[in-house]
């Protein structure tokens, strides 16, 4: 999984290895140059929570990113905390070739490792316990997410720190009104990615159905919930290139994985969203934005 991932509540297309849920195989390494381009233009994001946690977080020895993917997040950890270690750790040994190279060309190798393993029982394979773990968009991905917050627990130093990066709010891209189709087309779009989201979670091995009280899930991990904060990706019109061509992508994979989910005149519209030689197209209007806000949930543990 790789927090570089998924645009929806994660699955979003950042963090990730391949999960296999039912009909629904995700192949993260086919997505490596996806989930790399968003989490590099989501950096001014994280950034904000690496600073926020620094606050709480004080010369952490040993930082492990859980469902890394290809590593943005990872290296920016590592430059953010020059003392620290940092351990990427994912499932698709692809995404961790990218993270490895991404270290050594910001001359972060000597203070950086990727592991391959499935979470969370890779985490056994760690060295030492972490002082900061972070799991942005990877606890969603795992059937028993109660269960693993207990492992994640587990490999914290007492004191250490668990950061979780789940929820937020939806993208927006777009105006409510953009001039073709009926209005509204993203919140439609919100409501099958939401039914998806649920499909998939039911679908993954071992899943367990649990109430989305992070901080209540955090206590029953034996952790003591210290703050929360939601960061916000505001990239107002006109977008650079980088924007436009995220927007385009995130669109494009929508539309060819909900397309069922969605009315002809919805489908209609999406296609000449993504139409370059179309005037209306995310690829020439001057509308475009990008509006993104995503919930850390930090906790220590106290034994």
């Amino acid at each position: 999984m790789a927090h570089e991932h998924r645009e929806h509540r994660g699955h979003d297309e950042h963090q990730h290895h391949r999960h296999h849920h039912g009909d629904t195989d995700i192949d993260w390494a086919a997505m490596a140059q996806h989930l790399e381009s968003q989490a590099e233009l989501f950096a001014p994001l994280y950034e904000r929570a690496m600073a926020w946690l620094a606050e709480e977080v004080t010369e952490p020895g040993l930082i492990v990113d859980t469902g890394s993917g290809p590593g943005v997040v990872s290296c920016l950890f590592a430059e953010t905390f020059p003392g620290a270690r940092v351990v990427a750790v994912d499932g698709s040994e692809p995404l961790l070739e990218r993270a490895r190279a991404r270290a050594a060309r910001l001359g972060l190798a000597d203070r950086f490792t990727a592991v391959t393993g499935e979470l969370p029982d890779v985490l056994g394979e760690l060295d030492y316990p972490a002082d900061l773990l972070w799991a942005s968009n990877s606890l969603h991905h795992l059937g028993d997410q109660r269960a693993a917050l207990a492992a994640f627990t587990e490999r914290l130093a007492p004191g250490g720190t668990l950061a979780l990066l789940e929820g937020g709010l939806p993208a927006r891209f777009l105006p409510r009104d953009i001039g073709i189709g009926r209005p509204g087309l993203q919140a439609r779009l919100d409501v099958v990615q939401e039914d998806r989201f649920i499909r998939m979670r039911a679908e993954l091995p071992g899943s367990v159905a649990e109430t989305e009280d992070w901080p209540a899930l955090l206590t029953a991990a034996g952790l003591k919930p210290t703050r929360t904060r939601s960061f916000l990706l505001d990239l107002p019109a006109p977008v650079s290139d980088r924007a436009r061509a995220h927007v385009a992508d995130t669109l494009n994979r929508l539309r060819e994985s909900l397309g069922d989910g969605l009315d002809e005149d919805d489908r209609a519209t999406l296609d000449r969203l993504l139409d370059p030689e179309d005037e209306a197209s995310v690829h020439r209007r001057k509308d475009v934005f990008v509006l993104k806000a995503y919930t850390v949930y930090t906790a220590v543990r106290t034994s």
